[in-house]
């Protein structure tokens, strides 16, 4: 979401809704249920510090400073092998990514009700999932199976199969079916059990993050594992059905593009033009278009294109326009 994202200020900061930004939101939204300790943030120093500015109640002491990035998979066992050194290996956890939007939070609460359940009684990972209404590449499905509960409308499943977004012509021919999800994360498990899953199908992962559980250096043993999403785990316990799935029954907005702001925010004039700038102005004979200004950038483009922003930010990579990232 160039221009107004940058690397010191990505985009769950910006003050997009109401003035708030989507990581207050989030905040606001777990504080319904939880105590400001009981809540724990994983981020870089950079955005630690953001956050701490946005939210002054967070606990300094339940931040996890991620060494660098090294994708999902390592992130998340981070996470896990953080809460083991507190103690908390037994406690179960969920992953809640600061830049989606939940409609209905009571229901979004049951479902965590629901997790924290299973991820104590039975030794199984647990995710989250949404009826598709369409075909959507580069997201993974996942195929219901077993009904196990279901509490004012949110429904937990054993998960029957896996289908890698790689299998388009089955998720095609699965797109009408009655039990297909669209996977929508929302990891839960106690930390313990997430690192016994690394240890079975990702040794790689699972022996750098075991020396920071017991008090090993940090930054040297995250530096070992290679990066790679956490479906190079999960996905073979999916496939073997030792993994559940929350269907939910609320939207999730998931602000990748400017589109997806302007679709949330229904803002739009009446030619469909999203304009976000400092000054006044008009466009005449032109529709459907993303305009959004800052103080050293403007960006203009097509909503259906909103999703090539990324080629700017590469562009200005190559040229060296550091000052714009």
């Amino acid at each position: 979401m160039w221009p107004a994202s940058r690397q010191n200020n990505p985009k769950h900061f910006l003050p997009l809704i109401g003035g708030k930004s989507l990581f207050e939101l989030n905040w606001e939204a777990l504080r319904t249920k939880f105590r400001a300790d009981e809540i724990y943030l994983q981020t870089n120093e950079v955005q630690a510090e953001i956050a701490k500015r946005l939210v002054p109640e967070i606990v300094s002491e339940n931040i996890f400073v991620e060494p660098e990035m090294r994708n999902q998979g390592p992130a998340t066992g981070f996470a896990a092998a953080m809460l083991i050194k507190r103690g908390l290996g037994n406690e179960p956890f969920m992953l809640i990514q600061a830049d989606l939007i939940r409609t209905d939070n009571e229901k979004f609460l049951v479902a965590m009700e629901m997790a924290d359940e299973i991820a104590r009684k039975e030794k199984v990972y647990c995710t989250g999932g949404m009826k598709p209404k369409s075909v959507i590449e580069g997201v993974d499905y996942l195929v219901k199976g077993d009904l196990i509960k279901d509490v004012s409308g949110v429904k937990l499943y054993r998960i029957a199969d896996y289908i890698d977004r790689s299998e388009k012509e089955r998720v095609r021919e699965m797109i009408n079916a009655e039990n297909l999800l669209l996977h929508w994360n929302h990891t839960a498990i106690t930390p313990n059990n997430l690192l016994d899953l690394f240890k079975r199908f990702k040794m790689e992962w699972y022996e750098p993050l075991m020396k920071i559980a017991t008090g090993g250096d940090e930054v040297e043993n995250y530096a070992l594992l290679p990066k790679g999403p956490i479906e190079e785990v999960t996905s073979q316990v999916e496939r073997l059905g030792e993994a559940v799935v929350m269907e939910f029954p609320f939207e999730i907005w998931d602000f990748g593009t400017w589109e997806s702001v302007s679709k949330y925010l229904n803002t739009s004039d009446e030619n469909g033009n999203f304009v976000k700038t400092k000054k006044h102005t008009e466009i005449i004979g032109l529709n459907d278009l993303v305009v959004v200004e800052t103080d050293d950038a403007l960006l203009i483009v097509p909503k259906k294109d909103s999703g090539r922003v990324g080629e700017v930010v590469d562009k200005l990579k190559a040229e060296g326009k550091t000052e714009l990232l």
